[in-house]
């Protein structure tokens, strides 16, 4: 289909672009992959669950996370579709875990609302971000991915109004909110035609063009990573171990702290709303400091965010804490992504594949070890106040500090005044 059919049929105006994308990342990422660390405490508490399988269920979602990443690239021809199909998966997933009682069968159905998160993130970064380009807008992008902080808040607000009705109620109660979202994407974008799919001239998911060029005015270069670029895999990989810990167990460590539910269930709202701000705020924010020192201080952030609740177990410590991290963790994984598209701007997929499978490897590990640590806490014993969590925890707090360290190094010198 030529360039001149596309224009016969205009797409969807900037806003409901803009609105379609925050929606579809919404239910993506606030209800299919996070929905469930808000719902952690309350299923501990009914007796639903244990620490041990909450680890278990987290792995299973970041698993599947990676795996729908992996395969996403195949089945992002029509990307809209791909990502209304993701979206009814995840509605129907979440539901089907109000119904059943089940670990094996928890374990299957996150790991599959892992994949079709990763399958509509893919959709909606190759569709929506390449129609606002296309128009001149893209830094209309941050609006799009305040979509993901804006679910966290949505699904830690519903958890914290409607706790009294149980776990299990209210796994049903987000698949209707998920349900309800997904119907507005599909008619926000029932006016898209022929843009349904990923425009001609302009480059796919995952690919890359310079600056001012087409994307194919310059041969790809070898496969291979850039020279030093290794660090930068190991920071980000280490980020995603260090992140994935409070922005899983925060609510339960919440939890073990206060009884009041009204009380401990305004974790993971307050995460989610930092995480939104912190988008909003970054667009011009991360223009005027050098990237590697901004992430540095994001890496600092979620670091301190991992080690105040072993250094002070107060709701107080708990809320300062979901701040730091949920008002951090998206601008790093932004800054990130940007450096390894700086370091390899004529072919940067291999090492954005590298830097997300680091990212993937490392928010996999950190509930398997916490998993792994409390079986081993339980057969030699406790040591003293600390668990399997707080033993993870302290450790990502090192490994923050240390990568921090070394990105604020690398950054160069602060902008004078």
């Amino acid at each position: 289909m030529s360039r001149l059919s596309f224009a016969a049929t205009a797409p969807p105006n900037s806003t409901r672009v803009v609105l379609a994308g925050a929606l579809a990342l919404a239910v993506a990422m606030g209800i299919g992959r996070f929905a469930f660390t808000p719902l952690l405490p309350l299923m501990m508490q009914q007796g639903l669950i244990d620490a041990a399988g909450g680890a278990e269920l987290a792995a299973a979602n970041y698993l599947g996370y990676l795996a729908g990443a992996l395969t996403a690239a195949r089945l992002a021809g029509r990307p809209l579709r791909l990502v209304q199909a993701s979206l009814l998966a995840i509605t129907l997933l979440t539901a089907g875990a109000g119904l059943v009682h089940s670990q094996p069968l928890w374990v299957g159905m996150r790991f599959a609302a892992g994949a079709a998160s990763a399958w509509a993130m893919v959709g909606i970064t190759s569709w929506c971000l390449t129609v606002l380009a296309q128009r001149g807008q893209g830094a209309l992008g941050a609006l799009v991915f305040a979509g993901v902080g804006g679910g966290i808040m949505l699904a830690g607000g519903l958890a914290w109004l409607a706790h009294a009705g149980g776990a299990q109620a209210l796994w049903l109660q987000l698949a209707g909110v998920a349900g309800l979202l997904t119907m507005l994407v599909v008619r926000l974008t029932r006016s898209a035609g022929p843009w349904a799919s990923v425009m001609p001239g302009l480059p796919a998911a995952g690919a890359s063009a310079s600056p001012g060029l087409p994307a194919s005015a310059h041969p790809l270069a070898p496969a291979r990573l850039p020279a030093g670029s290794w660090p930068l895999v190991i920071c980000y990989g280490c980020f995603g171990f260090g992140y994935i810990l409070p922005a899983t167990f925060l609510p339960a460590m919440a939890r073990a702290l206060i009884d009041d539910p009204l009380r401990f269930g305004l974790a993971w709202p307050l995460f989610g709303l930092a995480a939104l701000a912190s988008t909003l705020v970054a667009v011009r924010g991360l223009q005027q400091w050098p990237p590697l020192r901004t992430w540095a201080v994001c890496q600092a952030a979620v670091g301190l965010g991992a080690a105040l609740p072993l250094i002070s177990r107060t709701g107080a410590a708990i809320a300062l804490a979901a701040l730091l991290v949920g008002g951090t963790f998206l601008v790093a994984t932004l800054i990130g992504l940007q450096q390894a598209r700086a370091q390899a701007p004529h072919n940067p997929a291999p090492l954005l594949a590298r830097m997300t499978a680091a990212f993937a490897l490392g928010q996999i590990l950190g509930p398997l070890v916490v998993r792994s640590l409390s079986g081993l806490v339980l057969q030699w014993g406790p040591l003293g106040p600390w668990g399997g969590l707080e033993i993870t925890s302290a450790a990502a707090t090192l490994l923050m500090a240390a990568t921090a360290g070394w990105l604020w190094r690398q950054g160069g010198p602060a902008p004078a005044d």
